[in-house]
């Protein structure tokens, strides 16, 4: 019976897990066209990104529901209970990783409808960070698929590439708001998607967090990159 039982949950954890490859393939697309719409302003991308974000939200709200029931049908324990509990978890920083991706799209349709793309140009850390976030987004999602907490760890490192990359981009718009104050209203369009970009690196790190804690059983969170090396290290 206690072998059914866990066969049960097994099938059941496979199915939401399946879900929620799922979902990271349709967010890595909203992401990726994101990031493509920085550099040719497609009208089109920018609409599927909006379209995508409704079916990645109805993912989200599926997969929360089936492990709640999940939780209170088999009452898992141990690595299992974590491994759902970071589900639930993960699929909430990848529906707000696609919110984030359709604030830069409409952010960038907006610049694009004052004839301002080409500022979009002049800030050339923009498109290398969102390449960079992209590539946070990619690795977590496989690390998450393996469960392998090395690559979450290096997942959490590369966070603090972006955010340089983020107080770069706000130097460089600071400046050129100062020297040119027509450039004011585009130039905090870019903030915003420079933001919205350094957010994408935050969630990622929040699931790798989450890896991490599925893995070892232990919280890395606000820990810093010191605290985090002893607690992956640790036995």
């Amino acid at each position: 019976m206690q072998e059914h039982l866990s066969t049960q949950f097994d099938v059941e954890l496979d199915a939401i897990r399946a879900h929620l490859t799922r979902m990271g393939g349709m967010v890595q697309e909203q992401v990726n066209n994101a990031i493509a719409v920085l550099g040719n302003g497609d009208p089109e991308i920018i609409n599927s990104i909006v379209e995508q974000d409704k079916g990645v939200n109805e993912m989200e709200m599926a997969i929360d529901r089936a492990c709640t029931n999940l939780v209170a049908r088999r009452q898992p324990a141990a690595i299992d209970l974590r491994l759902v509990m970071a589900i639930g978890k993960t699929v909430t920083d990848l529906e707000r990783i696609g919110d984030e991706a359709k604030k830069i799209a409409k952010a960038t349709h907006k610049i694009i409808e004052r004839g301002e793309g080409g500022s979009l140009s002049k800030v050339i850390d923009i498109r290398y960070m969102g390449e960079r976030a992209a590539g946070m987004l990619n690795a977590v999602l496989d690390a998450f698929v393996r469960l392998d907490y090395h690559a979450a760890a290096l997942v959490v490192r590369s966070d603090e590439e972006v955010d340089h990359h983020f107080q770069a981009i706000i130097r460089q718009l600071i400046t050129y708001m100062m020297e040119d104050p027509r450039t004011i209203t585009t130039a905090l369009d870019i903030v915003f998607i420079a933001k919205s970009v350094e957010r994408i690196g935050d969630h990622c790190k929040n699931i790798a967090e989450s890896i991490i804690y599925i893995v070892k059983g232990r919280d890395v969170r606000h820990k810093g990159l010191d605290g985090l090396e002893q607690e992956i290290t640790a036995a």
